[in-house]
């Protein structure tokens, strides 16, 4: 998608709804943009910066046409760790890299490959950065004081018990006002976001009847600048970068996840399409040069973008204007921002982790009771007790874990023999048992893809048979989708030591792409372009007359059908001997 379709028939009519929508959202993501900086162990005012630049550039570079990028609730664990681990300006240097790292994935393409994430992990990690921001706002909807913030979740939760005769009755009735407020403004008043209502309602109330009672932006955090800070370079060291690579890429796998799960909630509703790359593209440059003002990580926010559309919003204009909005009121009313309690905040936060918590999906799958279910508990654990570095990574490798052991477990290698009572005499397993085979020409069915987790399946299974040294093994491959590399080098080994003992290896239904894997590697030309058969008939036809037209190694009797057809162990017994004979010859 070009820069200029999404402008495509833009008109005075569509710029009316964009400075509509992007008033409604500009209004909406202030305190949010405040809310999440303060959770985020920085001052607000650098949510309110990251809110303007990034928002304005993601709207200006994105794929996506209704796109509301921001500080998001999804960053606050990680970047508070990584401000708690390495300050601030560290933090900066971080998202600098991480807009980096989210163009490469652009540039090459790499959009539609996060969609390959499990649902399991994005669920577990996401419940879990839930539990974190509405537990971390307990000390703020309490008013408890003295409380020292902490990396881990349980030494959080020990600060606020130990504190918690800290109560404040000021601030807690400050903050349930503001709760009460912003959940019976929609029922009321549909196009007024219910947030910005209970904040400055309850904020008003707080200065006129508990001023001096309820910590504030301005007693925490120093009064709010009017202006936007200076442009400033990080100094980049080799050894910081190193240090800072894991966060940073974490922060764009995150912000990768989140900005591109919007737009395709953004898509639902609008039936539109985004474009995956471009939109990677347009979030590296806004994390790119965010930093370089002070401005904290940023990503798409599903629940703004979701109200720029419900607004009307026509073309990514209303994600510029909601950033123009936004450094308007910044100019003229940020000295009374610093007048807002904490408290009247945290019920903020506390509704959009209830919102973003996943709860339905994460019950629905814990009730499933699959190995999937298990990658969703230790994700959201691991997420909640640990961190989401380890969480992630810990997810995702225990999800390919299991898939690859739901892989393995769907490898069927079945020996089989043709049914006479079926029309064409169609091979089956239920032919096979100890008193009716046929030791000269051994089938079999391989079902499900070869590769490094059950290519040693396959060479065990067939090992009995090669020891018996069948005069032909027929290998039935039309229900093997994929083979990679160690699964060649096991069928080759198999293939081989047939060969090598006078076995004559025969092939059919083999799908292109293995096909293509054996060609390449040579052990097609090995086996003979003449061992291939599209029908497992042909290929028993072939191996048939092979043996001198339809007798098993030259015994007396009608072979391979009637023997197979027989429960006479005698018969069998004959052909064994023959065998015998003849291999020992």
């Amino acid at each position: 998608m070009k820069w200029a379709a999404r402008f495509e028939g833009y008109n005075t009519q569509a710029f009316r709804k964009d400075c509509v929508s992007g008033l409604i959202v500009g209004i909406i993501a202030i305190p949010l943009g405040m809310a999440f900086a303060i959770a985020s162990g920085v001052k607000p005012e650098y949510g309110i910066y990251t809110t303007i630049i990034a928002g304005t550039l993601i709207s200006l570079f994105g794929g996506s046409r209704y796109q509301i990028g921001g500080p998001t609730g999804a960053f606050i664990p990680i970047l508070f760790a990584i401000v708690m681990q390495y300050g601030y300006a560290d933090l900066l240097l971080a998202g600098l890299m991480a807009g980096i790292m989210l163009v490469l994935m652009g540039v090459l393409r790499l959009g539609g490959l996060i969609k390959f994430i499990p649902r399991p992990v994005t669920i577990g990690f996401t419940a879990g950065i839930a539990v974190i921001i509405f537990t971390g706002q307990l000390a703020n909807f309490l008013g408890l004081s003295d409380i020292q913030r902490h990396e881990d979740f349980l030494s959080n939760m020990k600060e606020v018990v130990v504190h918690l005769h800290t109560t404040s009755f000021y601030s807690l009735a400050t903050a349930c006002l503001s709760l009460a407020i912003i959940l019976i403004t929609p029922r009321f008043v549909r196009n007024v976001p219910g947030s910005l209502v209970g904040l400055v309602i309850s904020s008003i109330i707080a200065f006129f009847f508990f001023e001096g009672k309820v910590a504030t932006i301005g007693s925490t955090f120093g009064e709010i600048p009017s202006t936007l800070p200076g442009f400033h370079f990080p100094e980049i060291t080799l050894e910081r970068v190193q240090k800072l690579l894991s966060p940073a890429l974490i922060i764009a796998i995150l912000g990768a996840i989140e900005s591109l799960l919007s737009a395709v909630v953004a898509d639902g509703m609008t039936r539109s399409r985004h474009n995956s790359n471009k939109e990677l593209i347009g979030q590296g440059i806004a994390n790119i040069v965010t930093p370089l003002f002070g401005g904290i990580p940023a990503t798409g926010a599903i629940a703004r973008t979701a109200t720029n559309i419900r607004s009307g919003a026509a073309s990514p204009m209303s994600g510029i204007i909601h950033g123009m909005v936004v450094l308007l009121i910044l100019v003229l009313l940020a000295p009374y921002a610093s007048h807002i309690p904490l408290a009247s905040m945290a019920p903020i936060l506390m509704l959009v982790a209830w919102n973003m918590s996943e709860r339905k999906e994460f019950a629905h799958i814990l009730k499933a009771k699959t190995s999937d279910s298990l990658v969703l508990v230790i994700t959201f654990v691991l997420t909640v007790f640990t961190n989401l570095t380890t969480a992630v990574e810990v997810g995702l490798v225990l999800a390919v874990l299991l898939f690859i052991k739901r892989m393995r477990d769907s490898l069927q290698v079945a020996k089989v023999l043709p049914d006479p009572s079926l029309k064409h005499e169609k091979v089956m397993p239920h032919m096979v048992s100890s008193q009716h085979d046929c030791p000269q020409i051994n089938i079999y069915t391989i079902e499900g893809p070869l590769f490094f987790g059950d290519a040693d399946l396959f060479e065990s299974s067939l090992a009995n048979t090669l020891q018996h040294r069948p005069k032909v093994l027929l290998l039935r491959m039309g229900k093997v989708p994929f083979l990679d590399m160690t699964g060649e080098a096991n069928l080759s080994r198999t293939v081989k030591q047939a060969m090598s003992q006078g076995t004559t290896v025969l092939i059919s239904g083999i799908q292109p792409a293995p096909k293509q894997i054996l060609q390449r590697t040579g052990l097609y030309a090995s086996i003979g372009e003449t061992h291939f058969f599209d029908h497992t008939g042909e290929a028993i036809e072939y191996a048939l007359h092979r043996l001198d037209t339809n007798k098993c190694l030259g015994c007396k009797h009608f072979a391979f059908r009637e023997c197979t057809s027989l429960s006479d162990t005698r018969i069998q017994q004959s052909c064994a001997q023959q065998q015998t004979s003849t291999t020992s010859t």
